[in-house]
């Protein structure tokens, strides 16, 4: 049995359509192309050249089976010692996470590993902004989806 709509509720429907026709159109925003790589202020032929996998790290670091408060204590020092030796492109090993068991709960499930997620967080912050020029997922064969190249600043 259907309800019927009263005039109160249809004279509220007429005046939010109404002020949905009269509001503005914003402009659109630039959308990222689907066939781009997320990259962290990298230049287009540094990003390109990453993206081919043609720049080799020189330096790596692996962060699996670490806490997350341990694996940013061992990224933030890597990259500082990384830095000093006149490293520029260093490779961070993340892994690609392991989901929860199909009988845990909806909120416990995470698609991917806590460090996946958390590392390019972090090279964000302004505690890496000294250390850091940018970042990029890595080729497949420096270790793809479980892992990030990070291009590091000059040593001063």
């Amino acid at each position: 049995m259907k309800r019927k709509t009263t005039e109160d509720e249809k004279e509220l429907f007429r005046k939010h359509v109404a002020e949905a026709l009269l509001k503005p159109k914003t402009a659109k925003t630039a959308a990222a192309k689907p066939g781009k790589t997320r990259t962290g202020k990298l230049d287009g032929n540094t990003a390109e050249k990453l993206r081919r996998g043609q720049l080799s790290p020189g330096a790596r670091i692996d962060l699996h089976g670490m806490t997350e408060a341990a694996a940013h204590r061992a990224l933030r020092s890597f990259l500082a010692r990384a830095q000093d030796d006149g490293v520029r492109l260093a490779l961070v090993i993340t892994g690609v996470g392991n989901p929860g068991p199909q009988d845990s709960a909806e909120w416990m499930r995470n698609t991917h590993g806590v460090l996946k997620e958390m590392v390019p967080r972090w090279l964000n912050e302004s505690d890496f902004a000294a250390l850091t020029s940018g970042w990029a997922p890595a080729h497949r064969r420096h270790g793809g989806d479980g892992a990030i190249y990070v291009y590091l600043r000059k040593s001063k």
